[in-house]
C-alpha cells in the first residue's frame, strides 16, 4: 500500500477476528500457518487474507505461511493494544452497569479509568470495584486523568449535549450506545454507533432469506 494511504474500514473491521482466531490458534499449539488455512479457518479467502495482511506489510514467507504468535503480535500492535487508551463510561444503569462489570477492557486496547452518573441513588456507590461519579465531577476529572475515549450508555435525548460537553474536555473517541447517531463536525473524532436493536433485524432478515431458499 503506497504511504499515506488509508486502509479501507473493511479491512480494519477484519483485524478483531484476525486477532480472535490467532489466538485461538495460539492456545491450540499452532506454530504456522498458510493463508489457505487461515482462510478455512476464518471463512474467508487465501487472496483475502493476503490482501488484507499487505495492506500492514505482509508478514508472511512464501512456502512458510505465516508464524501464528508473530502474527498475533503485530495485529495487537496494529490495533493499538500495547499502547491502551484511557476511557470513561457515561451512565451506569443496566447497560452501562453490564458493560463495566463484563466487558475486559484491558484486552481491548482501554484502561478504563471512571465511571459517571446523574442518578443520586448510584452516586457513591461502586461497580466491579470503581467509584461512580456524579456528572459535576466529571470537567475536574477529565483535566486531571486526561481520557481520550467515552462510551456513552446514556438517554438519545442526552447525548448531543453530553458528547459535545466530551470533546470540549479532550475526548477524542465514542463508544457510542445512545441510539443517537453522533454526527460530530469535528474531523479529528471517531465514533463507533453500536445499535443492538440494528443487527437483531440484520438478523432476522438474513434467517427469513435462507429460509426462503430452502423452499
Amino acid at each position: 500500500m503506497a504511504k499515506g494511504e488509508k486502509v479501507s474500514i473493511s479491512v480494519i473491521r477484519r483485524l478483531p477476528r484476525y486477532y480472535r482466531f490467532l489466538s485461538e490458534l495460539m492456545q491450540q499449539g499452532t506454530d504456522h500457518i498458510s493463508s489457505r488455512e487461515l482462510a478455512n479457518v476464518m471463512g474467508l479467502t487465501a487472496s483475502q487474507i493476503r490482501q488484507d495482511l499487505n495492506c500492514f506489510g505482509g508478514f508472511g514467507q512464501q512456502g512458510y505461511g505465516y508464524h501464528v504468535e508473530s502474527l498475533f503480535q503485530e495485529v495487537s500492535r496494529i490495533l493499538g493494544l500495547d499502547h491502551p487508551l484511557k476511557a470513561i463510561l457515561i451512565g451506569t444503569g443496566n447497560l452501562g452497569r453490564t458493560i463495566a462489570l463484563h466487558i475486559d477492557f484491558e484486552t481491548k486496547g482501554f484502561s478504563l479509568a471512571g465511571l459517571f452518573d446523574r442518578n443520586p441513588a448510584v452516586i457513591g456507590t461502586q461497580i466491579s470495584g470503581m467509584k461512580v461519579h456524579s456528572m459535576d465531577e466529571l470537567d475536574r476529572f477529565c483535566q486531571r486523568e486526561r481520557p481520550q475515549i467515552a462510551v456513552l450508555c446514556i438517554p438519545k435525548e442526552s447525548a448531543e449535549r453530553v458528547s459535545e460537553r466530551l470533546i470540549g474536555l479532550g475526548i477524542r473517541g465514542f463508544w457510542n450506545f445512545s441510539h443517537y447517531d453522533l454526527a460530530i463536525g469535528h474531523k479529528d473524532i471517531v465514533v463507533e454507533n453500536v445499535h443492538m436493536g440494528d443487527s437483531l433485524m440484520t438478523l432476522s432478515y438474513r434467517v427469513h432469506e435462507a429460509v426462503e431458499k430452502e423452499l
